[in-house]
């Protein structure tokens, strides 16, 4: 019995049916997601209803003609029996007829039933398959004018073409989902690509790694030290350390070293140092990387920091602000200021706002309860008046505001208009974020003020600092807020530091502590640990502070009593927000969501729910924007309420749908779109950066030993605006606080702002491109002889 027979014995074979389009239910042209009914003509299953429902991801299906779906029938709990397609085919016509009825059909323009016969009679009944293979073969048709030809050849390709493509990218083990992002791609070339080049859908397609490429790779005959399977590698490696932690670029030694280990993991013939460096400089000359010396850099991020550098050098050179006001002006200004709002600057907040006010642009820095807002409001006050504008923006309808204010999320952004009573909005909605056709504005079109002040700039990476600053027109004033010691960007880059560190722009770090309130335990336990120092009251009950000892298995038992006395005195789940620093285990956040969940939003059968993976979201329930859709002004980060659920029985899309307001802000979220939204009871602390919530929750224990440092911590209590609950072990906290952050990121950017001679405006050139001297790697003649001492080369006596 050959294995086929076999395979239909058993019941293995493909399950398929095939069936007469009859109507298109929904389909979504981006993803193209389709739900469709179709007239059941046969099928390998059960099933024995006249018509069925189909759903899978494929471009719009016609009516009248006829297809075959491969996949699995599945049980729907609302809508009942349905197939899930994981690919298709259109039945071609097989017979004179058949052919000669498609080809006069309307999907080929000028093309009657005569021209459909004279076309069959040359090339035969199976002309469309000829014709897909050989388009030439049209040329065999006589009075068959070239623009019907290349119609009929292009209608083909796009009708039948892509279901060949996904027939063929089943085959190689891709999903539907993302064969139809490799076909959106690539379209009809799609084969063609993969089987010259299987590396490129590493650069091309998010999602596919370098591993899947390689196995393709392999299939066809590009294994070893194949150049590009080594400049894949290469690619890929840069790509992923880059992002996942924070570099803006690699030494060549160490990206070499790394990209061998890739290669030589999935295949085992050795990869020799040199054949990758001499890949690296071909990547090079292809523009795919950025180099200089014996850094290798993403380009994109290479670019950015030298568009950074050449924004900040053409601010730092207007010389207008310098004496625009006199000593006498501004003091006086300061104190008609000080008098009006009831407030007595320090020091320091005098040095500041005078320095913002003279200076083309200021890093203004500090920790908690420094009076970073102070100096905020002050500034924007004192420019009003000196600047004889009012703060009104209805009195601005033909010209534009003066201020901007601005930040990476929309929480920081809406924090700076409750602190300031002035507009404020993300730094993506200030350039015109267009989606995918980028920024509106940009260094043609630049924004319009003369005063911008961004907040959280601890949150910008690299990437967005470029695109802000570029946009900067240049008669502006910046002033950036930041506090350096909290955690870095998620993006690549660490601008804050960097600039900070380059000691070429005015600078002023606020130091002194006033109030968060009067006598906040909080603030100074913040301070405590930005010197690497643990107070000696940490256990103590204090008024705005806790500390509850218990271990990782203790946890949520502590976090549910803490969180239930809460929500007995009136706080809600907008006020308490747990932290933590990682996501599996009892003491992680997936386990504490659903913890959470049922405290704050059980179901007690009258809530609608909709169920995905192993998680219920409700009406109710507080959730997490995990990516950001800047299209929809709602960023990665940002919590929001699910205010609506919609099954698909109850709209026309047929779809069901959760619709999750956003500080105001509402956006709909389709099933396939739920891997974008997460609960957000508990949140990791990176996710709450550039946030403050009334009271914070944060366990500490051993189990985070991986991820417990400084600066993660002093993140997570500064969220904290009345109440600190920590919870878990001394030991860990005290761990994680002397603990600096050793994962420091590699990045040029200071040193780059450190060639800014003396503010004149010049910048050293610095020489562009990768050293070959420099990266050419050839074998180390130790590898293999570790432990051997000269003693074991003496002759024995």
């Amino acid at each position: 019995m050959s294995q086929q027979d076999s395979m239909k014995l058993f019941g293995d074979e493909e399950t398929y049916i095939k069936g007469r389009h009859l109507v298109t239910i929904f389909h979504n042209e981006e993803n193209l997601y389709t739900v469709v009914r179709i007239r059941v003509d046969e099928t390998n299953h059960s099933y024995e209803e006249k018509e069925a429902v189909i759903t899978g991801h494929f471009p719009r299906i016609h009516e009248e003609e006829t297809y075959v779906f491969y996949g699995r029938f599945q049980e729907h709990p609302k809508f009942g029996m349905q197939f899930h397609a994981n690919h298709f085919k259109k039945e071609i016509p097989q017979t004179i007829q058949g052919v000669v009825h498609y080809l006069s059909s309307d999907l080929f323009k000028g093309i009657g039933k005569k021209t459909a016969e004279k076309i069959v009679e040359h090339i035969g009944e199976n002309a469309i398959s000829k014709i897909l293979e050989n388009p030439g073969v049209l040329d065999e048709v006589p009075k068959l004018p070239p623009d019907k030809a290349k119609n009929i050849y292009d209608t083909l390709t796009e009708h039948q073409g892509l279901e060949r493509v996904m027939i063929a990218l089943n085959d190689l083990g891709f999903g539907p989902q993302i064969s139809m992002r490799i076909y959106q791609a690539y379209k009809e070339q799609t084969l063609e690509i993969i089987q010259k080049n299987p590396y490129k859908l590493v650069e091309d397609i998010e999602g596919i790694g370098f591993t899947r490429a390689d196995e393709l790779g392999a299939k066809i005959g590009i294994t070893g030290s194949h150049p590009d399977r080594i400049k894949a590698g290469c690619l890929y490696t840069l790509e992923q350390v880059c992002v996942k932690q924070g570099h803006v670029f690699l030494e060549a030694e160490e990206l070499i070293v790394t990209v061998k280990e890739l290669l030589e993991k999935s295949q085992p013939e050795k990869i020799e140092y040199s054949e990758i460096s001499t890949q690296l400089l071909s990547l090079e000359e292809e523009s795919k990387v950025a180099g200089e010396g014996s850094k290798v850099y993403v380009p994109s991020l290479y670019f950015s920091e030298k568009g950074i550098v050449t924004s900040i050098e053409k601010i730092l050179s207007q010389k207008q602000y310098e004496d625009q006001f006199p000593q006498s002006e501004f003091l006086l200004a300061l104190g008609a200021l000080e008098d009006r709002l009831g407030v007595q600057y320090a020091p320091s907040q005098r040095e500041a706002i005078e320095t913002a006010l003279m200076s083309p642009m200021l890093l203004l820095t500090g920790g908690p309860g420094t009076g970073k807002t102070t100096v905020i409001n002050g500034i924007v006050e004192l420019f009003a008046d000196l600047h004889g504008c009012s703060l009104d923006p209805k009195d601005y309808k033909d010209e534009p505001f003066p201020v901007l204010l601005t930040a990476p999320t929309g929480r920081a952004a809406k924090r700076m208009t409750e602190s300031t009573g002035l507009p404020a909005m993300t730094i993506h909605r200030l350039l015109g974020w267009n989606g995918q056709e980028g920024f509106q504005n940009d260094e043609e079109r630049a924004i319009e003020g003369k005063l911008l002040i961004v907040d959280e700039v601890s949150m910008v990476d690299t990437w967005l600092a470029h695109q802000l600053l570029k946009a900067l027109p240049d008669d502006i004033q910046v002033i950036f807020v930041g506090d350096e010691d909290q955690l870095p960007s998620v993006g690549p880059g660490q601008v804050l530091k960097d600039m900070l560190g380059s000691g070429v722009i005015p600078t002023v770090r606020l130091t002194d502590i006033y109030r968060q309130e009067e006598g906040s335990s909080i603030i100074e336990l913040a301070h405590s640990m930005k010197k690497g120092q643990v107070p000696a009251d940490l256990t103590k009950q204090q008024k705005d502070r806790s500390f509850f000892p218990c271990r990782t298995n203790q946890i949520p038992e502590v976090v549910r009593k803490v969180v239930e006395n809460a929500k007995k005195k009136g706080y809600t789940p907008k006020d308490i927000q747990v932290l933590a620093p990682m996501y599996r285990g009892s003491a992680g956040i997936d386990s504490l969501n659903k913890l959470l969940q049922e405290i704050f939003n059980p179901n007690d059968g009258t809530r609608k729910e909709i169920t995905f993976g192993d998680v219920h979201y409700r009406i109710g329930d507080k959730v997490l924007q995990l990516v950001n859709q800047p299209e929809n002004n709602v960023f990665n980060g940002d919590i929001g309420e699910i205010v609506s659920i919609f099954y698909a029985k109850e709209n026309t899309e047929k779809q069901d749908m959760i619709i999750v307001s956003y500080e105001g802000t509402e956006v709909t979220y389709t099933r396939q779109d739920l891997t974008q939204i997460t609960h957000a009871y508990c949140c990791s602390i990176h996710k709450s950066q550039g946030s403050e919530f009334p009271i914070v929750i944060l366990p500490v224990v051993k189990s985070y030993f991986r991820m417990l440092r400084r600066n993660l911590l002093y993140t997570a209590i500064t969220r904290s605006k009345q109440f600190l609950i920590l919870c878990g072990e001394l030991d860990a906290f005290k761990l994680g606080v002397e603990r600096e952050d050793d994962f420091m990121r590699k990045t040029t950017l200071t040193e780059k702002l450190s060639l800014i001679n003396d503010g004149e405006g010049k910048v050293n050139e610095d020489k562009e491109g990768l050293s070959a001297a420099q990266i050419i790697m050839n074998e180390d003649p130790m590898v293999g002889m570790e432990g051997i001492t000269p003693y074991d080369f003496m002759e024995a006596e």
